[in-house]
């Protein structure tokens, strides 16, 4: 009887785990294979703290100023998204944000790679040249990969 029990459990962990692995995580499936851009997006929740907000404005600033030909060329995109809004609820599962975060997704030819830009935003989120100057190298190289 012991083992019948065992023998139950077991399989039903098993059931459990794999029925929620069996999630297509692929974020590529419907992306258009021509596409070779970056989305800068910026995640934050509905009550941001100073560091929050000034994570959004330094992002602003970076990409108005140095990127301005590659925003207007939709090479470049900047997104501000509020994970606390249903609306958001995929994309922020989807960039597994549930807070403050900074993330580049560069698509190159369709494929997706995202690039978590969150701690290095909080270190420097509000010193102005330090996230500007970071922020600006991180992209450029990235752009030198399209």
């Amino acid at each position: 009887m012991r083992q019948t029990l065992q023998l139950l459990v077991i399989l039903t962990v098993g059931l459990i785990l794999t029925s929620c692995n069996s999630q297509n995580k692929s974020s590529d499936q419907s992306l258009d294979q021509s596409v070779s851009k970056i989305e800068v997006m910026d995640f934050h929740s509905t009550h941001r703290c100073m560091t929050c907000n000034a994570i959004e404005a330094n992002t602003k600033f970076t990409l108005d100023t140095y990127f301005s030909n590659e925003l207007k060329a939709d090479k470049i995109s900047f997104q501000v998204i509020n994970v606390d809004d249903e609306k958001n609820e995929k994309i922020a599962e989807k960039f597994e944000a549930s807070g403050t975060a900074l993330i580049l997704n560069v698509i190159k030819n369709g494929k997706e790679t995202k690039i978590d830009l969150t701690e290095f935003a909080f270190m420097n989120g509000t010193e102005q040249d330090a996230f500007s100057k970071e922020l600006k190298s991180k992209i450029d190289a990235q752009l030198k990969t399209l």
